[in-house]
């Protein structure tokens, strides 16, 4: 637009001057074909004066004193050329002031179609802002919502691997069942033992008490 108004600028400055030049052109060659029309037709009027000799001579008056006569053939053709002269300067001031016109025309066109782009780009821009603000707090948000789900997910697995791990028996080692196997041994070993011990000592009593039971009643 700036370009489009400087361009402007100079053209109608090249206008203004041109049309002062024109009109001054025009108006001067106006006043040159006013003098020479008012100078070559009193002259012809004179002239006609002159020839109705008949009326001149009845009244026998004397012969008025000789002058310069005026050459009216070569003041009609300087006439004609003045007068195409003055057709040119008007076909020119009415070309500048057409182009003028159609230049005004057109450069208010432009900076009218300028301005309604300018604003709809200033409203695209706008909603374009308005919309990434939007689009920011919406991605704010979500993200929250994920770190929210991502620990509430977090802790379920975390509660998950508490609940498998005393849910799913885990796959024994070889030294585990070893160990296990041994301790089973140990514990049947002393568990026999205990009992080999209670029932000797169960023998024994009842073997006392036989004895003592003998001996009374004797």
């Amino acid at each position: 637009q700036a370009e489009m108004d400087k361009i402007r600028y100079e053209s109608h400055e090249d206008y203004v001057e041109a049309k002062a030049e024109l009109q001054q052109g025009l108006e001067g060659v106006r006043k040159a074909l006013s003098v020479l029309r008012e100078y070559y037709g009193s002259g012809a009027s004179a002239s006609m004066l002159q020839e109705g000799g008949g009326l001149a001579a009845a009244m026998q008056q004397p012969a008025a004193p000789e002058k310069h006569a005026k050459a009216s053939g070569a003041g009609s053709s300087i006439i004609g050329m003045l007068e195409v002269v003055e057709s040119d300067f008007a076909k020119s001031l009415a070309a500048e002031e057409t182009e003028e016109a159609d230049a005004e025309s057109e450069y208010q066109k432009s900076t009218q179609e300028n301005k309604i782009t300018k604003t709809l780009k200033e409203q695209d821009v706008k909603y374009a802002t308005q919309e990434y603000k939007n689009l920011d707090k919406t991605i704010a948000e979500l993200s929250s919502d994920r770190d929210n789900t991502d620990t509430e997910l977090a802790a379920v697995m975390d509660y998950y691997a508490k609940i498998k791990e005393r849910c799913i028996a885990k796959p024994e080692t070889f030294e585990e069942r070893s160990r296990r196997r041994q301790a089973e041994i140990t514990g049947l070993k002393d568990a026999l033992r205990i009992l080999e011990e209670e029932s000797s000592f169960t023998q024994r009593g009842k073997r006392g008490s036989r004895g003592s039971f003998l001996g009374f009643r004797q």
